[in-house]
């Protein structure tokens, strides 16, 4: 193997927070309006805490977070939060219904066993929160059909041998996951608004083709 494809730059694979990460992204106030205040909250790949450390400070939250890359585990002890490492595509150390809200936030493309998660999740919590780069999103039909590689729109600017998605997955195809995992409902499907009502339009309607981050708000009913 040739020694500098050990240091392919903008690598995802670690999860590497060392070099900083966004304070705020789109989907971070839209998860904060679907949680209650002083909610007990788990927050499956919470990264460096941004988002665990903006809902305890507006939200007053129990805050628990689970977090596998040290990096991310420094960001967050810096930030006085509750987190610890482990994964979360596996059985998790707590006991059924100890969350009221359990959140997953662009991270299920890049677990091992997203269903193993998304049970796991059901376990532990009432409401469950999930985003992800919809796979199908037009952009990336386009660029397969025109290119024919890899898309990128949904790589976030990585490439298909450096990113940390593992799995690639369209909106229709986490809601024929949720049918066969059973027991959750989803109550609501938020998305990045904009200021053109035609695109929303075609948002809301089509969301398999024209939503970028779908965040799927279920609740456990069985």
């Amino acid at each position: 193997m040739n020694s500098n494809s050990q240091n392919v730059s903008n690598d995802n694979r670690n999860y590497d927070y060392s070099s900083g990460y966004s304070e705020n992204r789109l989907e971070y106030s839209i998860i904060m309006d679907l949680i209650e205040p002083r909610s007990k909250v788990i927050d499956l790949g919470c990264g460096n805490g941004a988002l665990l450390s903006l809902l305890k400070s507006e939200k007053q939250i129990d805050e628990t977070g689970i977090e596998i890359s040290d990096s991310g585990l420094a960001f967050c002890k810096n930030k006085k939060l509750n987190v610890f490492k482990h994964t979360i595509d596996s059985i998790l150390p707590f006991e059924d219904n100890s969350f009221d809200y359990s959140i997953c936030n662009v991270t299920i493309q890049m677990v091992m066993y997203p269903e193993v998660l998304l049970g796991e999740m059901k376990r532990i919590s009432k409401y469950q929160i999930i985003s992800f780069p919809n796979f199908a999103y037009y952009k990336n039909r386009l660029d397969m059909l025109l290119k024919g590689r890899m898309p990128k729109p949904m790589l976030f600017d990585y490439k298909w041998y450096n990113t940390g998605h593992i799995h690639q997955f369209s909106f229709n195809d986490l809601i024929d996951l949720l049918n066969e995992i059973g027991g959750l409902n989803i109550k609501e499907i938020g998305f990045a608004k904009t200021n053109n009502l035609v695109k929303n339009f075609m948002i809301e309607t089509y969301p398999n083709l024209f939503m970028p981050i779908p965040i799927f708000y279920l609740e456990k009913v069985s």
